[in-house]
């Protein structure tokens, strides 16, 4: 078994029992840092220090982890041009703060039948935005909702 250097201990390749053997001398532990390495890497340290460190280190890689916020956008089919533009500018902003936006067309009753100019009205809106962000997956209809997705640009 293999031990890197730790608490005052050579670091080498040592005989499983005078690993243990060293570890009892010192009143500290025997943990196993890597056991599919041929020979298995261990290391003596305190356990309860080993975990605590370990634990601290996997809340910082937490906290340093995005969140991925989605904002959602809904339009008819028939959505009027102010109301387009209105919703645009929210869109814009949403894309600025670093958020993915999920603009969708509902279709009601019978207006399914108008999926082209949901489409239309989905890249339009598409285009609009080019500028702040990318198309992440083009417009699909999944039942009676037309989704399309847009990610911000990175900066």
């Amino acid at each position: 078994m293999r031990l890197t250097a730790g608490e005052g201990v050579e670091e080498g390749v040592y005989p499983t029992r005078k690993a243990i053997a060293l570890a009892d001398e010192l009143g500290l532990d025997l943990v196993e840092i890597a056991a599919k390495a041929n020979p298995p890497v261990c290391r003596i340290v305190d356990y309860n220090k080993f975990l605590y460190e370990q634990k601290m280190r996997q809340k910082e890689m937490k906290s340093k982890a995005s969140k991925v916020v989605i904002k959602e956008i809904r339009f008819g089919p028939n959505t009027d041009e102010h109301d387009f533009d209105f919703k645009l500018k929210h869109a814009k902003k949403f894309l600025s703060d670093g958020a993915k936006l999920k603009a969708f067309v509902f279709f009601k009753g019978r207006s399914i039948l108008f999926k082209d100019k949901g489409e239309i009205l989905l890249l339009r809106f598409a285009q609009e935005l080019e500028d702040f962000g990318k198309v992440e997956q083009l417009p699909k209809l999944e039942g009676k909702r037309m989704i399309m997705f847009i990610s911000p640009k990175k900066k």
